[in-house]
């Protein structure tokens, strides 16, 4: 067979090419035949460009392209012509010029396709990962692999621009706990002995600061042994930063010109210089959740006041309940009734119960007892009405001024003992709305909106009620901010790490801190969450040993990169974005694994299968 090698991609010729003989090669995307005269669209990842057997070809020509199909892979000679006025496509780039075949070779033929190739694939997931290498010829997907190779280029032309060094960090490691479960690798040279697959490069990034690289990231490759769902994969990248003498504004601040170069440099949009900022308590009481979606607004409010006065014997069990909790338990959050007001200039018409109803399933999933509502009635006087509107009729007009709503604004009401529960379970039911009214779709002017967020001040200890302990609500090696150093032990759930999360869109793309570098404040953390001294040796030694040398302040972030991709390319899973990516129960039908391995390598490992049906 004759390779005939291209000259020119599919995407890359114009009129000003008319005369030139060029080759190209590709995939048949479409071939049509009109009478004596065949037309191909030939594809490659540049563009397609069609190609034109006339009636007056070759016999030979005409043969080879009789057997023509879909996603034949060939090669073709031809001379570049503009195509006659009326049939010029301007739905193609290359659609003013066509290419006459003098010459054509099929590189190789395709089978019946499990499925068919266009712009996007309608087939199953499973059926798009077992042919993944079909699946990538779309469009679609050559898009986002594109875009994903120019941001992760981006990255590097930024991070190096500000002096950073980019620095590989092992991919064996020993087991630590992060907070979800590690992939283990089995040794064979040191039986009963295993190496850990990291969930990130977390100690080793704090390990070069003290080996003197101020400036450190790299494009990591990390692992985490949890259920998968749209923005988790058992493998994950991530980009990886930590910097040393700085503080939390230098972080955000570096953050904040990475992001912005990116957008510009791959999507040619401009970014805010300075995005906006809220504390973890601010997030949570205005939206419900530490990673709120700004593309729209629909605030929380705080309707306690008039639980407290109005008749509803319901929202005043929860705030007493709530009371009775924080005096007994230490609750430092109470009880709280919440409100999220409707407009109806979103609704598009009255919501009917059976919508009601959905709205309040959301809050059920998320803990809440149930879900109340009334709305205010149209007309000059404003009154409430229906719902639980009876029990706050002499608040009526004081509740309409406090929650800024109108004529036939939805007033929906969550009540808990636990405030957490109460704005989670609403906010869970704002989302949903933003879903449901297309809130989060395109501005005016057609563009997509990117609205990032800081979300600073986050509890430095949470509560684990099970093991009846605190433990690191981040990771266990973020310095307390300096006002809560006294008071730690005393008061863990009051503490307020140094730590911040970047959320885009709803979607929490980053995490960082600023990391401690003393070993004995770095023991008092670990003895707050559980590990005594042994322990935390063993676990962590070799860390909190450089630490008696001279480490200095330093702080990161890591912004995830398969995160960013699949916001930046309107998806909604970062499936669409990775080559190779595992299905929703973390198998790979491409090569079927994970998969069995056979007796020798066991017995190398010095492993057993244990068998669960004998008990």
């Amino acid at each position: 067979m004759e390779l005939m090698k291209r000259t020119t991609g599919c995407g890359a010729l114009r009129k000003a090419d008319a005369g030139r003989t060029v080759v190209l090669n590709g995939w048949v995307n479409r071939k049509r035949d009109h009478g004596g005269i065949s037309f191909i669209n030939l594809r490659d990842r540049y563009g397609v460009t069609q190609a034109v057997i006339d009636e007056d070809a070759p016999a030979e020509l005409k043969a080879v392209t009789a057997e023509l199909r879909n996603e034949f892979c060939i090669a073709l000679e031809g001379l570049v012509r503009e195509r006659p006025a009326d049939m010029v496509n301007p739905g193609m780039d290359t659609g003013e010029i066509e290419v006459l075949v003098k010459r054509l070779a099929i590189l190789n033929r395709c089978e019946i396709l499990p499925f068919q190739i266009g712009d996007e694939s309608n087939a199953g997931e499973d059926l798009r990962l077992k042919y993944r290498y079909l699946d990538l010829r779309s469009a679609g997907m050559q898009n986002r692999i594109r875009l994903r190779s120019e941001v992760s280029f981006a990255v590097r032309e930024w991070m190096t621009g500000q002096g950073f060094y980019e620095i590989e960090t092992p991919t064996f490691i020993r087991s630590t706990p992060e907070g979800a479960r590690d992939y283990l690798v089995p040794s064979r040279l040191y039986p009963g002995k295993f190496y850990a697959l990291p969930q990130s490069p977390q100690l080793y990034k704090q390990l070069l600061m003290a080996g003197g690289f101020d400036k450190y990231f790299q494009i990591a490759r990390c692992y985490r042994d949890e259920d998968a769902r749209g923005d988790r994969q058992p493998e994950f990248t991530q980009i990886d930063i930590e910097m040393s003498f700085v503080d939390r504004e230098d972080v955000l601040s570096m953050t904040e010109g990475l992001m912005g170069h990116v957008f510009k440099k791959t999507l040619g949009f401009e970014l805010p210089a300075k995005f906006r900022r809220l504390t973890w308590e601010e997030a949570q009481e205005r939206y419900g959740s530490d990673k709120p979606d700004l593309r729209f607004e629909l605030p929380l409010r705080d309707f306690s006041p008039f639980a407290e006065t109005g008749d509803f014997q319901a929202f005043k069990d929860a705030l007493s309940q709530g009371e009775a909790d924080r005096s007994a338990k230490g609750n430092s959050g109470g009880g709280a009734v919440k409100a999220l007001v409707l407009p109806a200039a979103l609704m598009g018409g009255p919501y009917s119960r059976k919508q009601i109803e959905e709205l309040e399933a959301q809050a059920k999933i998320y803990k809440a007892k149930g879900m109340a509502w009334m709305k205010v009635a149209a007309g000059p006087n404003p009154a409430l009405e229906g719902g639980v509107s009876r029990f706050f009729a002499a608040q009526g007009a004081a509740i309409i001024s406090a929650l800024e709503a109108g004529p036939g604004d939805l007033i929906l009401l969550v009540a808990d003992p636990r405030r957490n529960i109460a704005n989670t379970a609403l906010g869970a039911v704002r989302s949903k709305l933003g879903r449901d009214l297309k809130l989060t779709g395109p501005g005016p002017d057609g563009k997509p909106r990117f609205e990032f967020v800081w979300i600073v001040d986050f509890p430095m200890f949470e509560f684990n009620s099970e093991e009846k302990r605190w433990e690191a609500a981040h990771h266990l090696f973020t310095w307390p901010q300096e006002k809560y150093h006294d008071t730690m032990e005393a008061d863990p759930g009051s503490v307020k790490g140094d730590l911040y999360d970047l959320v885009l869109n709803g979607v929490e793309l980053a995490s960082g801190s600023i990391r401690i570098h003393d070993p004995e404040l770095q023991k008092r953390i670990f003895k707050i969450a559980g590990f005594d001294s042994a322990e935390a040796e063993r676990r962590f030694g070799f860390l909190t040993e450089a630490f008696k040398y001279g480490a200095p302040p330093h702080g990161g972030i890591a912004p995830g990169l398969d995160r960013l991709v699949m916001i930046m390319a309107g998806e909604t899973t970062i499936k669409e974005v990775i080559a190779f990516p595992k299905n929703s129960f973390a198998q790979s039908p491409l090569d079927d694994s994970p998969g069995k391995i056979d007796q020798k390598q066991l017995d190398e490992l010095h492993l057993a299968i244990k068998d669960e049906n004998k008990g």
